[in-house]
């Protein structure tokens, strides 16, 4: 991947995602299927201008749901667990 706006997708924002990000420094995001810690570090430093002191890479599968008779599922999705170093953050509801 050569452009880090194709490796980040985008930002997750759930309660746990914004619990994580106050306790722990820690900010999620989705990323494409074919990147790597390394491509994901280089990214957010890129794109951010923060320092990352650590990633983790979650694959999560797809989940069967039925709406009455119909069955479907719900799409894969690689997320990428970032925790930032002392001092840096991200803002993710602020921007606009």
């Amino acid at each position: 991947m050569s452009n880090a706006k194709e490796i980040i997708i985008r930002p997750l924002v759930t309660e746990k995602t914004l619990k994580s990000q106050e306790d722990n420094n820690v900010v999620v995001f989705e990323v494409a299927k074919n990147v790597n810690k390394t491509h994901v570090k280089q990214a957010i430093e890129e794109i951010y201008n923060v320092k990352v002191e650590k990633v983790n890479i979650v694959n999560t599968k797809p989940k069967t749901k039925r709406m009455g008779r119909y069955v479907g599922k719900t799409s894969a999705v690689k997320k990428a667990y970032i925790k930032l170093a002392e001092g840096s953050n991200i803002t993710i509801l602020g921007d606009k």
